[in-house]
């Protein structure tokens, strides 16, 4: 960020924007989506964030695809974080750590985003292999969609809303870390008040905040300073 600013690059190769690319909807098209859009940017933004979901549904050459991304990243020093959305319990989190975030796993980018709500503990050890191998995650606290705000905005028995439990974890998991910690959560940039409505704390966390939504989904610097107030690097 220091270098080339808080940009991360979303790289979303589904149907509609491969025809307006006039590419098939095929492994084929994804992959040369994927590499020309890595091909403009990498060694010029911070970050890529090219969605699992969009690759995974070409099987196996789709994948492999995405492999390609997570390499050229890592070959022009540009930090990909894999929107994968993983969470599971006990060995089956654990696998998915493998898959992400284990060294010489040709799908280990430099970060991924992981889902809390099988509860945060369920997440660790996801948390312990980033820690180990140098990684980062991103943790879904307040997403856009209107369906979130059911379980992010619900309260839990001490009263918190799961959405600042959720970012109370990430802030103990990386209390003492400077300049912050890896454990970073998805803030939507379109949610509005929402952070200071549910109680979170986006500011005591210590660590990076994901806000997608800027551009094709409308939020701009306005957006940006309402929805992350005092947690916004300036």
């Amino acid at each position: 960020m220091d270098a080339h600013g808080p940009l991360c690059v979303g790289i979303d190769p589904h149907a509609s924007l491969l025809a307006q690319w006039g590419l098939t909807d095929d492994a084929r098209g994804v992959r040369r989506f994927a590499l020309t859009v890595m091909e403009a940017v990498a060694g010029r933004v911070a970050a890529v964030k090219p969605q699992a979901a969009f690759f995974e549904r070409h099987g196996s050459a789709g994948v492999a695809a995405l492999e390609e991304v997570v390499a050229a990243g890592r070959d022009t020093g540009t930090l990909v974080l894999v929107d994968a959305k993983r969470g599971d319990i006990g060995s089956t989190m654990g696998a998915y750590a493998d898959a992400f975030l284990a060294d010489g796993s040709p799908l280990a980018g430099d970060a991924l985003t992981v889902s809390p709500y099988l509860g945060f503990g369920s997440l660790a050890p996801a948390v312990e292999l980033a820690r180990a191998t140098g990684r980062g995650l991103f943790v879904l606290c307040l997403t856009s969609n209107p369906e979130g705000a059911e379980v992010q905005h619900a309260r839990t028995p001490d009263g918190a809303t799961v959405a600042a439990t959720t970012a109370a974890h990430a802030a103990a998991a990386n209390a003492g870390a400077a300049p912050m910690g890896s454990v970073g959560l998805v803030v939507g940039a379109t949610v509005g008040d929402a952070a200071l409505r549910t109680g979170t704390d986006l500011v005591a966390v210590n660590g990076p905040l994901l806000a997608p939504g800027v551009g094709a989904q409308g939020a701009g610097p306005r957006e940006l300073a309402q929805v992350f107030g005092a947690a916004r690097r300036q």
